[in-house]
């Protein structure tokens, strides 16, 4: 007894038409009334609408629907309703069933009897969910009393691809075992557990139509009227681009098989790619994931349910020093020409920070020292600038707090406070503290995401862009309800000359400086490397990281790239993390040219004859440079000081960021 889902499907299944009248074809149905017929039934159901679909940027499907089939009992009327009779009847067609599909459910003989009791008008769901080519094989072999329904199932046909950002579905609720209720559902539905699936919930759940069902005595059907048409749900259109995610999570296989890969459009502050890895296959909770099936994904020491690129808190290490180098030169605290003498290790206490290479650089100034990541440069000249300078500035870049974009558990990270560490440790903020944040070091902690996120904000030319991971809501007729348009979350209020200094010294870490692997032949990368420790002491691990922007000229791109270290494994930035640049970049090289190429200058038309710069005699059109307006005021600061996590100590130590 399959439940048609449109008018023309009702007329093939029943040779009636919705709004006729059904005593023209079949018996009254007033001959179906309970009132005189204890075994006549009129029932009212709802048929679910299929969930709106989750779509990449470019129109390509990450979430949707499928008809899928269902083995089902459909008990007859019987003239002798013993029990044991139901009970035989149903478990032989069980048993049919069994033979025919694998995934086939065995109920047990109370509630074989119970169904035909209270239910029997409505099929009894044997199997779990089959594709349309295996239900085609079995169709012929179904025998009296089996039946395959269709329903819908929410599919995700790229499988692990951005899964912890799309999320997936569960089941609302088992259908009803007793007696028939109004308007229950014709068969189970689903509603978001988790990411985009729970978070646009009421967006991609549909309207649903309702089916009216009119049985006689003998169990033989007399209306079937169904009531309106189901209407799918609205869509959720993604800023994330499907071909570059696929890329990615590529590159990330390769290249780390534990990391995280951000890339944001500088100028949109959409979130293009937020890849990591390992994931895990969103088909595994449809129609629902099995208990053991989900201890094997939670126990899993690559921890696969874990979002790297936005859950995962890592020390940012030396790509957090480009933030220093701008508080500095913002502050007049140095000048791009101040020289600092920088051995190969300097002294707090009882501790030794040293120089990654373990060399003495002797004087170098602002852009070789982010060249070459010296860490007594920036120990020295973060204690000259002071904590709460580049501290600020962190903040500002949005370090320290969440991005605000549609994601469940997203990590705020830590940006330390003077009472977080009087709080924590029971002293004053010291040199050695100071030390040890001017190199991303210590209780400073951030996610992929911030770090790409700072490195647009440094990129754009001191912005920090409202990021976007929603392009636009749509509703079930195509209507856009809602978009995104580009915004600006803070103005960092910092001098161009410093930010220029700081993109210089970026260029010439990946022009032969500690990023050399991350160079692209066809445009220039500014970029810095980072390696630090983290992880408790016992394990020893540690994190490397690639970030920066593209082109250096006019950036376009903001990009991070994360490696993490398997416990004991010596990593660096320059080696680990710097080569999934070119790795993912080179394979749209013409698409990003096109993005990035300088837009045509205006012209200007006017009469032929007119007098008028840029107009020749004959009357010829000439580009005429059109300047940029000056539109951006400059807003106060934001204060608000973010709830600080706990972080195992302060300890200094030592970085590695060499190629």
């Amino acid at each position: 007894m399959a439940m048609p889902l449109s008018a023309q499907e009702v007329v093939a299944s029943t040779g009636v038409s919705p709004s006729a009248p059904a005593a023209d074809v079949l018996p009254s149905a007033d001959d179906g009334s309970i009132f005189n017929r204890k075994n006549a039934r009129t029932i009212q159901l709802k048929i679910p609408a299929p969930r709106g679909p989750i779509i990449d940027r470019e129109g390509y499907p990450l979430a949707q629907n499928r008809v899928v089939y269902q083995l089902a009992l459909q008990y007859e009327q019987f003239e002798v309703e013993e029990r044991e009779r139901v009970v035989a009847w149903g478990r032989a067609r069980v048993e049919a069933a069994k033979l025919l599909h694998e995934g086939v459910s065995e109920p047990d003989d109370d509630t074989l009897y119970q169904h035909y009791r209270h239910r029997r008008w409505l099929p009894l769901y044997l199997s779990s969910p089959m594709a349309a080519e295996e239900a085609e094989k079995i169709r012929p072999q179904l025998t009296r009393g089996l039946e395959l329904i269709d329903v819908y199932e929410r599919y995700y046909p790229e499988k692990d691809l951005a899964c912890h950002i799309i999320g997936y579905t569960g089941q609302v609720g088992k259908l009803p075992t007793g007696p028939i209720s109004p308007n229950e559902p014709m068969w189970e539905m689903s509603e978001g557990r988790a990411g985009f699936e729970k978070i646009y919930d009421q967006d991609l759940q549909g309207d649903p139509a309702h089916l009216r069902l009119i049985f006689d005595e003998n169990g033989k059907m007399l209306l079937r009227e169904q009531k309106g048409q189901p209407r799918a749900g609205g869509a959720v259109v993604s800023t994330i681009n499907l071909r570059w995610q696929k890329r990615a999570e590529a590159v990330l296989d390769e290249y780390s098989k534990r990391g995280a890969m951000v890339v944001i459009d500088v100028v949109t502050g959409e979130v293009l790619v937020m890849a990591s890895n390992p994931g895990f296959d969103l088909n595994q909770w449809i129609p629902g994931i099995s208990q053991k099936e989900y201890d094997v994904l939670r126990e899993d020491p690559a921890k696969p349910l874990y979002a790297r690129a936005f859950q995962g808190t890592y020390p940012p290490a030396s790509s957090f020093k480009p933030i220093v180098a701008l508080a500095a030169l913002n502050d007049q605290v140095i000048t791009k020409d101040t020289t600092v003498n920088c051995p190969a290790f300097l002294t707090y206490g009882n501790h030794k920070l040293w120089n990654w290479s373990r060399s003495d650089y002797g004087a170098l100034s602002v852009i070789p020292a982010i060249k070459w990541s010296n860490n007594p440069w920036f120990a020295q000249v973060g204690n000259r600038v002071g904590s709460g300078s580049f501290l600020g500035l962190a903040r500002r870049l949005g370090f320290g707090t969440i991005t605000g974009l549609p994601l469940l558990g997203e990590d705020a990270g830590l940006i330390p406070t003077p009472e977080y560490v009087r709080k924590t440790y029971r002293r004053p903020i010291t040199e050695g503290d100071a030390a040890n944040w001017s190199i991303g070091q210590g209780a400073v902690l951030a996610t992929p995401l911030q770090v790409a996120q700072g490195m647009a904000a440094i990129g754009n030319g001191g912005a920090l862009p409202k990021l976007h991971l929603v392009m636009q809501v749509q509703d079930s007729y195509g209507r856009v309800i809602r978009t995104a348009q580009p915004e600006r979350r803070h103005w960092l209020g910092i001098d161009y000359n410093a930010i220029e200094n700081v993109r210089e010294g970026m260029r010439q870490v990946v022009d032969g400086g500690t990023g050399r692997g991350a160079g692209l032949s066809w445009t220039e990368v500014c970029g810095k490397t980072g390696t630090g420790q983290w992880g408790p002491e016992s394990k020893k691990q540690g994190v490397a990281w690639f970030a920066g922007f593209l082109p250096a000229d006019e950036p376009r791109l903001a990009f991070a790239c994360l490696y993490e270290g398997r416990p004991g494994q010596k990593v660096s930035g320059g080696r680990n993390a710097a080569p999934m640049v070119p790795a993912f970049f080179n394979s749209f090289k013409d698409e990003i040219k096109e993005m990035i190429a300088p837009a045509p200058k205006a012209l200007l038309v006017v009469e032929e004859g007119a007098e008028a710069e840029g107009i020749s005699e004959e009357g010829v059109l000439r580009a005429i440079p059109v300047e940029p307006l000056e539109t951006i005021e400059e807003l106060p600061d934001d204060a608000d000081v973010p709830k600080a996590l706990p972080v195992e100590d302060l300890d200094l130590i030592e970085g590695e960021d060499g190629p």
